[in-house]
């Protein structure tokens, strides 16, 4: 069984994913630090999962004596966001910053993030290498997301740095274990960043939350001192992580697939059904964030022990081929393409609109800027890790 986890891995999954599909598509794993988990890899199968109420997000819902995997105490303030509750308080923590997610919010960035695109490639043209990753997948969404919670530019570097060993610890307490400095740290941060917002109160998201965390004592609707914390650390990772990928992993797609570059390159009018198609094909997620079976049931065929860790495993149903014709083919005017790159349900991605249109620009930018770009011999950096899926650096020329 291979290490789902592991660099190697990454490089090329589909085909075990296809295997899964025809053979085992709720497929049992060990996890690094021997944790089980089922894999479900059908298109249907996933769409159901993501629906389905029996299977929840947080591990105290679930019913019986279930014990909770060890955790480090630093941890469990981080638990509180939205990614990991349940209604109600998913759906009152998720309006709280839904209307900066918005389209019509995010379309109002266009020209600003058109600008930040700009200026990281204008930095390079004397330059005969880049790596496209260190120098403008992670720069532009990182310095977006950060000029939207009114993150300092003089810090905007170091989240990313504790984000990378945050998103890639496992299951095992020694990769845990690994990761508390950078927890640490990480926090340290939020709850300074946390009080020159009290201090200095501006024009940005970590204000008007500060301001929804100190309004209206009396209410349970405002947001408690863990829910502040775990909501701008979701924010600046999440807010960030799936552009970088979805940039990396559609950059590499079109630089192997150069007919599809040049298709692009010749009709920007294209770049919307293009960044969809690379959302699909590249998956910036390899799978939904963990689901728990809520009570011992069965699930299309297998039967769930109560407690069961359950992944949607996105990167194998946007390559269903009962679902897509030819699902290994780039095809950038791909129609229908109903990818499930964002998620489906309560836990949709809420910042798929920024996403798609730092995508758009990021495309549009880099093929006009560079008309000539191709890989480099060097060899391809996959990320560690399960729920991610992306390169540590893309070496071009």
């Amino acid at each position: 069984m291979p290490d789902i986890t592991s660099p190697t891995f990454k490089a090329d999954p589909f085909p075990y994913y296809a295997q899964l599909r025809r053979d085992s598509p709720v497929h049992e794993v060990m996890l690094p630090g021997r944790q089980r988990a089922w894999l479900v890899t059908r298109y249907a199968d996933v769409l159901a999962l993501l629906k389905d109420e029996r299977f929840v997000k947080s591990r105290a819902n679930v019913v019986g004596s279930y014990r909770e995997p060890w955790m480090p105490a630093m941890f469990r303030p981080l638990s509180r966001n939205m990614l990991d509750l349940e209604p109600p308080d998913h759906t009152r923590l998720r309006s709280i910053v839904q209307k900066a997610f918005t389209p019509r919010f995010v379309e109002m960035l266009r020209d600003r993030v058109e600008t930040i695109a700009n200026d990281l490639l204008a930095a390079m043209p004397q330059r005969h290498r880049m790596d496209v990753i260190a120098d403008f997948a992670l720069p532009l969404p990182t310095i977006v997301i950060a000029e939207m919670l009114g993150v300092p530019a003089e810090q905007q570097h170091r989240f990313h740095r504790w984000s990378q060993s945050i998103v890639a610890a496992n299951w095992s307490k020694w990769s845990m274990v690994r990761a508390v400095p950078n927890v640490m740290a990480f926090i340290r941060y939020i709850r300074r960043l946390i009080a020159l917002k009290r201090a200095r109160p501006a024009d940005d998201l970590v204000t008007a939350l500060v301001g929804e965390h100190e309004s209206a004592h009396e209410s349970d609707d405002r947001l408690s001192d863990d829910e502040l914390l775990s909501m701008i650390f979701l924010l600046l990772i999440a807010g960030h992580e799936t552009t970088v990928n979805l940039i990396g992993n559609g950059t590499l797609a079109l630089l192997q697939h150069p007919t599809e570059m040049q298709r692009l390159r010749d009709d920007p009018s294209i770049l919307a059904p293009a960044v969809e198609e690379l959302l699909r094909f590249g998956s910036p997620l390899e799978t939904a964030t963990e689901r728990y079976a809520r009570e011992p049931l069965t699930f299309a065929g297998t039967p769930l022990p109560a407690g069961a860790l359950v992944y949607a495993v996105l990167a194998s149903a946007n390559r269903d081929e009962t679902v897509f014709d030819d699902p290994d083919r780039l095809n950038l005017l791909r129609d229908p393409n109903r990818h499930l790159s964002f998620g489906l349900g309560i836990h949709y991605c809420l910042g798929a609109p920024l996403a798609r249109m730092e995508g758009q620009i990021a495309f549009r930018a880099l093929l006009r800027t560079f008309p000539h770009l191709r890989l480099t011999n060097k060899p391809l950096r996959w990320r560690r890790g399960l729920v991610l899926q992306g390169l540590e650096g893309l070496g071009v020329e």
